[in-house]
């Protein structure tokens, strides 16, 4: 059943905090340098320290596209090297025609075999179509992201609605298979607790907590609420907690710091 991994994981270790292996080279620790991929031993060391803590991995592929030819090679041996029993997210957030669509599910649930994808509804349902035709994967739509810029079209009303919600409703009738859910930010406090109430069988991918200063008290109201599960992603606060050999125990530290955090 979709989204029964993530369900599983969280469960397992009682934890809704996802961590976002988005390894901007420039913020490694330098002494990472002498490693023949600095960032596939960034993320392992990372993936040791949090894997008991962390239910969900999410991978940016902006981080990875932008190394190169070798980056979706750390890519793919990042997801080689996470517990199978952890549920992996591609935060690629793609949508095309139909055609291009397939290519990009094949990309990801095909040949790097992630659980999920993160994807842009708005082309419409054949965009997304090709995602949702793979047994047990899942993907999360866009629907209210954490940028300041979501006020440019998201937050806008059309007849009484605010644009996200038309998108929400178009994915609650899409989501036939139970296999959508949706990335709400977390700095979208009054939004996101909103969502919660009015689409409690939806698992919500909530960013936006950390460095991007999101409501950390609404963002555990929502994990505590019922309906489907809630996964909240850090990134930047969490893998860059520390910067010499030692920075996978900042790292752990700073991971359990916001699994506590998320509790109420």
């Amino acid at each position: 059943m979709s989204f029964d991994k993530l369900t599983a994981s969280i469960k397992k270790r009682d934890s809704n905090l996802c961590i976002g292996l988005d390894p901007a080279v420039e913020k490694l620790p330098e002494f990472l340098s002498e490693y023949e991929d600095s960032v596939l031993e960034f993320n392992t060391r990372i993936i040791e320290a949090t894997s008991d803590v962390a239910c969900a991995y999410k991978l940016n592929t902006a981080f990875y596209e932008s190394l190169g030819e070798n980056g979706w090679s750390t890519f793919g041996e990042t997801i080689a090297r996470i517990p199978d029993d952890i549920y992996v997210i591609a935060d690629c957030k793609r949508s095309d025609v139909g055609n291009s669509a397939k290519q990009y599910a094949q990309t990801f649930f095909g040949y790097f075999e992630v659980d999920a994808a993160t994807v842009n509804p708005y082309m419409g349902y054949d965009s997304l179509e090709p995602f949702l035709s793979y047994k047990g994967k899942d993907i999360f739509a866009l629907a209210v992201t954490s940028n300041r810029g979501a006020e440019d079209f998201q937050l806008l009303e059309f007849g009484g609605r605010k644009f996200y919600e038309i998108v929400l409703g178009k994915l609650s009738e899409w989501n036939t298979k139970g296999n959508i859910g949706a990335v709400v930010g977390a700095t979208q406090r009054d939004q996101l607790l909103a969502i919660r109430s009015g689409y409690k069988n939806m698992p919500l991918l909530v960013p936006g907590i950390g460095a991007q200063g999101g409501s950390v008290d609404a963002v555990a109201d929502a994990v505590a609420a019922d309906g489907a599960p809630v996964i909240v992603n850090v990134s930047r606060d969490i893998i860059f907690a520390g910067s010499d050999e030692k920075f996978a125990d900042k790292v752990r530290e700073k991971a359990f710091y916001y699994n506590a955090l998320l509790k109420k």
